[in-house]
This record gives structure tokens, sequence and C-alpha cells, in this order.
């Protein structure tokens, strides 16, 4: 059975921003991880800064032991970043804490290993790729002399001769 709209804006013949979705998308990886929320994950970024975020990634989220006490959050890091992310622990967990909400992390846990990265982007080509010597059409046919002159000009512009 289909759950109902909540909202007005859910209801069907309205359009539903993808953004919208992918916290029901994501939701069932996320949890698998101990991650109620996706936002940890997306936010990465700004959890601990984009030098970081290249070398590390939260792995598990894994609950307290007892009532009220908070998580740990196991993040991966490569390589000899770990010894530098272990210098900024105490700004990530209050980070975190910011955007799960009150004193939801109560430890921070690093664990070594290879981070997986995005694929490399292909080099986009030159905006405007320059020949060395554009076709020129044949000038020659041209009867109006005048006319002639302007565009061998042109072509000499365009060649930056």
């Amino acid at each position: 059975m289909a759950r109902r709209p909540t909202t007005g804006q859910e209801r069907r013949g309205h359009a539903v921003g993808v953004g919208e979705l992918l916290p029901e998308v994501g939701g069932v990886a996320f949890r698998r991880f101990g991650f109620a929320r996706g936002a940890l994950v997306t936010r990465w970024g700004e959890v601990v800064g984009p030098v970081y975020a290249r070398w590390s990634v939260p792995e598990a989220l894994k609950p307290g032991r007892g009532k009220g006490a908070g998580a740990t959050l196991v993040i991966r890091v490569e390589g000899a970043f770990a010894t530098q992310m272990a210098h900024v622990l105490p700004q990530v967990q209050e980070r975190a804490n910011r955007i799960l909400g009150g004193g939801a992390i109560a430890r921070v846990r690093l664990v070594q290993g290879a981070v997986p990265r995005a694929p490399a982007r292909p080099a986009l080509p030159p905006a405007h790729p320059r020949d060395p010597a554009p076709p020129v059409a044949n000038l020659q046919n041209i009867r109006d002399p005048e006319l002639r002159a302007a565009l061998q000009s042109l072509a000499q512009a365009i060649a930056g001769v």
C-alpha cells in the first residue's frame, strides 16, 4: 500500500525535487552503517573541510551502550592523514554534533584504510580551439574586389597574421 502524501506538494501531478527524494533512496544504505539520516555523509565536506574530505570518509555511527550514551563515529582515513586528523578530532566531533543535533556523538575513532575516490573527470577541450591556419574559402571566385579584400582581411585577422 502506498504512503499517503503528507503535504500538498507531494500530491499527484506536482513535481518533487530530487533533493527531497534522496534521503529516502539512500536511507537503507545509510541505516546499514548506523546513519539514521544521510546528513553526515552528504555534508562530510562541511564537517572536515575539503582537504580532509578527500582523504577521509565517515564509515559507521555505532550506538553507545547504556541509556543516554552518545554514539561513536568511526572515520576511515587514508595514510598519513590519520595523524593529521587526530589533531582536529574535537572540531570534527563538534561540527558533526551540530549536524546531527545535541551530543549525538560522544567519541570519534579513526581507522586507517583506502578511501574511495570519485572518478576523475575528463579534461574539457579548450573553449575556442585555434587552428594554425583556418581554412580560407576560394576568394578568387568572388568578383567584387572590395568584398574579396574585406574577406581576405577578415581571414588574416582570424589567423592572427
